[in-house]
């Protein structure tokens, strides 16, 4: 692999980097079970245990790293008559290639340095690809209401315990990280004026769909590709895998289950199966009040 595809690479990677805070794509469900419970004069319950990953960010920003930080090394020499074989480079055209390099590579340290400050102020102040902050911001998340435990397992991946009661007298969105104003919703309520409540869960997608992140992680490697920070195959990226279900006094209006509402207990129950085949995020349309 020659500089300049080791520069292009860098630049992909800071370019998916850049493109996924942009998009505010930040966080995605790994294994989890969630429940919501609407009753039909506003009152609600939401529970949320299992795994949140923060996607790879520290891996992007290794691997960014890692292809700026190559040093210069001459290339091989093709043949001006036959491309295919090379020739011991000259000093000539070895200075050249370094002048190439060097013109290719000016002004990288500073654009590093401002895209990590960018970063660092979309993270609330954390830096990602510092270990430490990977437990900083499962402290932050612990003091936030509804977060009754956030332990930090590695590589991007907490595992947490989350349970909120409250009144549907404005929206509400799941999770929220203090701080870090573009998380992306796993799960949104929206308070329409004509007294009903939409519920559309946009992080409750899997594999089919490639979850939350198909579009920006095409053509991105998966298993098996080595990661230049530490020479080991990288993970796959996360995919969602678990079931939700909606309980509910409320009319159902519209939903997007297989099986349509259900008798419980509390009245009727949606359930939606998330995993490799799911294909569309779970949505509802119930009627409160009145």
């Amino acid at each position: 692999m020659n500089f300049a595809t080791l520069r292009r690479t860098g630049l992909a990677v800071t370019l998916l980097a850049v493109t996924l805070v942009l998009a505010g794509c930040l966080l995605s469900p790994g294994k989890f079970t969630a429940s919501l419970d609407i009753r039909k004069d506003g009152a609600f319950g939401y529970r949320y245990t299992g795994q949140i990953m923060v996607l790879g960010l520290s891996r992007l920003a290794r691997m960014s790293e890692a292809a700026k930080a190559k040093p210069f090394a001459p290339q091989p020499c093709p043949n001006e008559g036959d491309p295919a074989k090379h020739h011991p480079c000259t000093s000539r055209e070895i200075d050249e290639q370094r002048l190439e390099w060097n013109r290719e590579h000016a002004g990288d340290a500073q654009k590093a340095q401002r895209d990590a400050q960018a970063m660092r102020t979309l993270f609330g102040g954390l830096d990602m690809s510092d270990p430490k902050s990977a437990e900083e911001l499962a402290a932050r998340l612990r003091k936030q209401a509804g977060w009754r435990s956030v332990a930090y397992r590695g590589d991007g991946l907490y595992e947490v315990d989350f349970a909120i009661d409250g009144r549907l007298d404005r929206d509400f969105a799941f999770p929220t990280v203090e701080r870090m104003a573009m998380a992306n919703p796993f799960l949104t309520l929206s308070r329409r004026q004509d007294g009903t409540v939409r519920l559309d869960a946009p992080g409750f997608t899997g594999g089919a769909s490639g979850g939350p992140f198909a579009a920006m992680m095409a053509g991105m490697p998966r298993a098996g590709m080595n990661d230049p920070g530490n020479g080991q195959p990288a993970a796959p990226w996360p995919q969602p895998e678990g079931q939700f279900t909606l309980t509910t006094d409320a009319a159902v209006l519209a939903n997007n289950t297989d099986e349509g509402p259900q008798p419980a207990a509390t009245g009727q129950r949606l359930q939606w199966t998330i995993g490799p085949r799911t294909t569309t995020a779970p949505m509802a349309i119930l009627r409160i009040g009145g």
